[in-house]
């Protein structure tokens, strides 16, 4: 089992960068493929996109694509979301998820979730 915690969300104008982590512990972070949610209020939660354990391969939402980098330092047992250029409708909390089976575009392919960390883009 593994446990995750989000850091790094906040408020920001529309346009700027935030860096959100994801620390894990508990388990070996580097069995894990992770990926990164969002959930909007109303909204169903919607996958950003992930990383597989090696860090060789990323996947992301066309919503993000260019925008959104994520990373890993397994060594830091850490994924990072970097997120550029952002937009008033990236307002969200946002969510790091881990499995074991590979990377996954929908929530319910993960099995251990954090906490979640606002991030609120203002126009």
């Amino acid at each position: 089992q593994v446990q995750l915690v989000e850091s790094g969300g906040g408020l920001v104008q529309a346009g700027g960068s935030l860096r959100l982590s994801c620390a894990a512990s508990g388990h070996t972070f580097s069995d894990y493929n992770m990926g990164w949610f969002r959930q909007a209020p109303g909204k169903e939660r919607e996958f950003i996109g992930g990383i597989r354990r090696s860090g060789g391969s990323t996947s992301y939402a066309d919503s993000v694509k260019g925008r959104f980098t994520i990373s890993r330092d397994n060594a830091k047992n850490t994924v990072y979301l970097q997120m550029n250029s952002l937009k008033p409708e990236d307002t969200a909390v946002y969510y790091c998820a881990a499995n074991l089976k590979g990377l996954y575009s929908t929530w319910y392919n993960y099995d251990y979730w954090g906490q979640g960390t606002q991030v609120t883009i203002s126009s």
